[in-house]
């Protein structure tokens, strides 16, 4: 019997991230759950493991490069490779006013995470995914990070302005082009998941979507075959305009 598919999801102890990590081990992967707090990522490996599932917890702050080295390392000591990341970890912060209220220290706290924190992780397991035979990276973006909508002034975000949590989904998604654009000849996708508005912690439970809906994007990506897109940002239907 040939080796598992081995997929690592940061921020996986809860929410999307651990259902993103269910669903796929429910494909046959091998799943690491990063997760900051240590236990919670162990209790929510063991939930998945109690469910016949291949899971494990690595402790990962993504806002910390020594934290993602060590996670890279022993991702590499158990399995040698890594075939799909998902950087899933992200935070809305505590500023939700306009832009002129703002200041660069409340940006700087969501892009530590939502932006600094893919890159430190994804360089971080780059040499792992690049002995895959079809790495796959996904990041989890949002709707509100696209441009061509926030500019539709008779569009859904209209009235939607919060400009650390949407400028920082920009960004990533600006990081997802430039991954793809590097990494096109490797084979190794790289495309932006939009779980839409999803009932989690960080809204307090205010979407209409449930985890399961939420994940499904991402799922979708992580398990593309050779002929499937790099370098897009999808939701449920479908490609999304920049």
């Amino acid at each position: 019997m040939s080796d598992p598919k081995v997929a690592l999801v940061t921020g996986a102890n809860k929410g999307i991230g651990l259902e993103i990590a269910r669903q796929l081990g429910e494909r046959g992967y091998a799943v690491l759950l990063g997760a900051r707090d240590e236990v919670r990522g162990k209790e929510a490996a063991a939930a998945l493991a109690a469910r016949g599932l291949d899971a494990a917890a690595l402790q990962l702050d993504v806002t910390d490069p020594a934290s993602a080295e060590r996670a890279a390392r022993q991702a590499e000591e158990r399995f040698g490779r890594l075939d799909v990341l998902v950087n899933n970890a992200g935070i809305t912060g505590d500023y939700f006013g306009p832009p002129s209220g703002a200041t660069a220290r409340q940006l700087q706290e969501v892009y530590a995470t939502n932006v600094f924190g893919v890159l430190t992780v994804t360089n971080a397991v780059l040499p792992l995914l690049r002995r895959s035979a079809a790495g796959r990276i996904v990041n989890l973006s949002s709707n509100v990070g696209s441009l061509a909508l926030n500019a539709d002034l008779d569009g859904e975000f209209a009235a939607y302005n919060q400009v650390a949590y949407q400028s920082s989904k920009t960004a990533l998604n600006a990081l997802t082009l430039a991954y793809a654009k590097e990494l096109r000849e490797t084979g190794i996708k790289v495309n932006s998941a939009n779980p839409g508005f999803t009932a989690t912690d960080m809204n307090g439970h205010r979407g209409h979507q449930s985890v399961e809906q939420g994940a499904v994007v991402a799922v979708r990506l992580a398990v593309l075959g050779p002929d499937g897109p790099t370098g897009t940002s999808q939701d449920e239907h479908g490609p999304v305009a920049w």
